[in-house]
């Protein structure tokens, strides 16, 4: 079975509608699907970015907010701008305005509504392989970074040819679609998500894009037998 994937230049408007459809069990299905690691891979984001009191974070593809509330979580006095392309992800999300500390912000990723160097770091989950351009949301995440700060991005990434490789394409093609379908009663984006995995750029090549991008510094740490890969970088200048 080939999954149909949207061409580059409809890719944002199929991403915008897809997560609108499925905003409200987002985050019971990455629960599911993630047996629950999910929340260990935020926490892992947040410790990398070591946010510091009364200093301006931007968190890009919030979605419903968990790595927003998790920097607040770690920095109450922190100031945080969750970002995120559709509305519904962060309207049916968790920040409530019992979370004064955070603000939403309806925007592209590419085309970040916000001046220069004003952020002490950016982190972001689950968005580069969403992106049409991912050159592009990287520019604007390091124009918007200040001189010295950090970015940590959190994504999947496309399983290594090992022995475990057959039993994660069967689990990524088969089996995250008919739990779309039983829990969300959405297959078709649970079809494109895993394969959007599959074609998503290596940890060794996004590694190398974000080198191009003009950052520094530049890790990464696989998780999840390779599914799963946390990037970080910093801006020299």
């Amino acid at each position: 079975m080939t999954t149909s994937m949207p061409e580059k230049e409809n890719k944002r408007e199929y991403v915008r509608h897809m997560f609108a459809r499925i905003a409200r069990r987002y985050d019971l299905m990455n629960r599911i699907m993630s047996f629950g690691q999910d929340v260990r891979w935020r926490k892992i984001v947040v410790r990398k970015l070591e946010p510091r009191p009364r200093e301006m974070y931007l968190d890009v593809g919030a979605g419903t907010g968990d790595l927003s509330l998790e920097i607040s979580k770690n920095s109450p006095d922190s100031r945080v701008i969750a970002v995120d392309l559709t509305y519904q992800m962060l309207a049916y999300g968790k920040i409530t305005p019992e979370n004064p500390e955070i603000s939403r912000v309806v925007a592209d990723a590419q085309a970040l509504p916000f001046p220069n160097g004003i952020f002490s770091g950016v982190v972001s989950g689950y968005l580069l392989r969403n992106v049409p351009d991912i050159d592009r949301a990287l520019l604007e995440q390091k124009r918007v970074m200040a001189k010295g700060a950090g970015i940590i991005c959190l994504d999947t990434t496309p399983p290594d040819h090992n022995f475990l490789y057959p039993f994660i394409m069967v689990y990524l093609k088969w089996i995250i679609p008919v739990l779309g379908k039983m829990i969300v009663n959405d297959r078709q984006a649970y079809d494109y998500l895993p394969e959007s995995t599959r074609r998503h750029v290596s940890a060794g090549d996004l590694a190398l894009k974000m080198e191009d991008a003009g950052l520094t510094s530049v890790t990464w740490q696989k998780l999840m037998f390779g599914t799963m890969a946390v990037h970080s970088a910093n801006k020299k200048s």
